[in-house]
Formats: structure tokens, C-alpha cells, sequence
């Protein structure tokens, strides 16, 4: 294998955080893309992956040398692209998935410059929560919030997101800020029954959660019209970074006991079909992943 290709499948590894997972995207036997590994970081005298009970993670030598794989296969991918003219292929139909409050707070103004850069391509957006099946439902990619599967199929890591709990400065400068757990059991709250959070906040206190029951004053069926209420100073909200974006860069929320939130969640770019993908799907991921991974409602909340 050249030493290219051994580029490639570290940078699967490093992307996918899992041998197997990495392997299924190659189409590679995970046997073979250990040896692969296992070869590179011989000729290098270094440790990249980090073995253990729970799979593989980077070491610091593989994090720096992830992001080096990372642009020089990006750089190597678009001079081909440049040169076999792929862009131009970019027309047809193209249906990707998101979360309602990730296509708004997010995504609109980066397909705004996608349709601009590639006007003969006809962008669907879909409202999806969770992790779709793209071929069953007829979707070339989607925006996936949480944790993947090793299944979930080809996918891109482009930032993180965290829980959090948020209220407008009004609201906190009626009924005070909250500075333990137990002081939301006394504060007013807003439900959106779409979340799935429930009555129930379960909050991180180290290393353990805790579930505090509260009292909603207002329930609304969308996490949208829950974001508004809050604005509006009715209450307290849980919710994810993302979805309050805007909000938050405008003073109109502000986060509360952060600290009990809960982790940060990685966000993806799944898609179909792999290195087999049409020039269309492939302009949109070249397209996208970068304009993600730099915006800032993806860098960590």
C-alpha cells in the first residue's frame, strides 16, 4: 500500500474513531487497516492510536498528524477535482436532513452560498431529528447531533455542541439566578415536548447525574416556539447550544449553571455511498464541511 493510502485509512481512523467503523468505509478488512496502521506508525517511530478496552483514540503525536493527513488529502482531493473538472457535475436534486433549529440557526446562510457557487444544483432541506436512513429515505446526507453507531455508515466530524440551560436577562433579573440544582425546583420553566427533555432535568454533578423535577409554566410542542418563550422571559430552558445560537450572540438568552449541563455532543455530516459518491453529493460535502467546522455554534457551545 502506498504511502498515500496509508494516509487515507490513518485519516478514516482518526475521523471515524474506530477501527472497525474506519474499515467499513474503505471497504477494507479491519485486519487489514490494523496492519495499515501498524506500518505507518513503524516507519514514523511513533505512537498515533491509543489502544484500549473501549477502542482507539488519538495520541498527541496522532492528533497533530490527523490534522497534516486531513490537509493534504483535502488539497490532493481538490486538484483532482480541479482537473477532471468534477464540479461541474454539481446539478440535480440533492435532499439533506437536519434538525429544524440547525437548518435555522446554522445552515441557511452557508446553502445560501452553496446554491450561489452551484446554481444547477436543487437543494432540499428536511427536518429530521436524530439519525435518519438515508437510503430508505431517499436522503443524500444529513447533520446528525449525538453520538454515531459503527454503523451509521460514512461520516465527517464537523464540531460539537453542549446541552445547556438558558433564560433572558429579564427573566433572571425577576427571579434571580440559580446557583444550585435545587434552586430550579423554585424557578419557572419552559417545555418544549418535542425535545425530549421531559419534566425531568437530568443534571451532571461530577460524576453523577441527578434528576430534578420541574414545574413548566408554559409547554409548547416545538423546541422554536420554546426558544421564543424564553426570549420572551417566561422562563427557564434546556436545550442545546445550537438551537440558541443567535439568541445567545444577542444578549436576548443567557446560559445558567453550565457547569451541571452536561458534555459536549459531536456533530456529523453523514452521506451516502463513500469515495462512490456523485460529483453533486461530493461539491456539496467539499462544499460544506469547512463552512461547518468553522462556524461558531459548532465550536463547542
Amino acid at each position: 500500500m502506498s504511502r498515500y493510502q496509508q494516509l487515507e485509512v490513518f485519516a478514516a481512523v482518526a475521523q471515524a474513531g474506530s477501527l472497525a467503523s474506519a474499515a467499513r468505509q474503505l471497504e477494507l478488512s479491519a485486519a487489514t487497516v490494523m496492519r495499515v496502521i501498524g506500518t505507518l506508525e513503524a516507519r514514523l517511530n511513533a505512537t498515533l492510536l491509543l489502544r484500549g478496552p473501549r477502542g482507539v483514540s488519538l495520541s498527541a503525536v496522532g492528533e497533530q498528524f490527523a490534522a497534516s493527513c486531513q490537509a493534504i488529502l483535502e488539497q490532493t482531493a481538490a486538484a483532482e477535482r480541479s482537473a477532471c473538472g468534477l464540479h461541474s457535475e454539481a446539478a440535480g436534486q440533492l435532499k439533506v436532513a437536519m434538525p429544524l433549529l440547525m437548518a435555522h440557526q446554522v445552515f441557511t446562510p452557508l446553502a445560501i452560498e452553496y446554491l450561489a457557487a452551484f446554481p444547477a444544483v436543487d437543494l432540499r432541506i428536511e427536518a429530521r431529528e436524530g439519525l435518519p436512513k438515508l437510503l430508505d429515505e431517499g436522503l443524500d446526507a444529513a447533520l446528525v447531533v449525538g453520538h454515531l453507531a459503527d454503523s451509521s455508515g460514512f461520516a465527517v466530524a464537523v464540531g460539537t455542541v453542549r446541552p445547556m440551560m438558558c433564560a433572558s436577562p429579564a427573566y433572571l433579573a425577576r427571579w434571580g439566578m440559580p446557583s444550585t440544582a435545587e434552586h430550579l425546583r423554585a424557578h419557572r420553566t419552559v417545555l418544549a415536548s418535542s425535545s425530549g427533555h421531559g419534566l425531568e432535568w437530568r443534571l451532571h454533578t461530577g460524576a453523577s447525574i441527578r434528576a430534578i423535577r420541574t414545574a413548566p409554566s408554559l409547554t409548547c410542542t416545538t423546541q422554536q416556539g420554546g426558544v421564543q418563550a424564553a426570549v420572551a422571559g417566561v422562563g427557564l430552558l434546556r436545550c442545546m447550544s445550537y438551537e440558541v445560537h443567535q439568541q445567545l450572540q444577542a444578549g436576548l438568552l443567557q446560559p445558567v449553571l453550565q457547569d451541571l449541563a452536561g458534555p459536549a455532543l459531536p456533530v456529523h455530516l453523514v452521506y451516502r455511498e463513500g469515495r462512490k459518491a456523485n460529483g453533486r453529493l461530493r461539491a456539496f460535502i467539499d462544499f460544506a464541511v469547512p463552512g461547518l467546522r468553522s462556524h461558531p455554534a459548532l465550536q463547542g457551545g
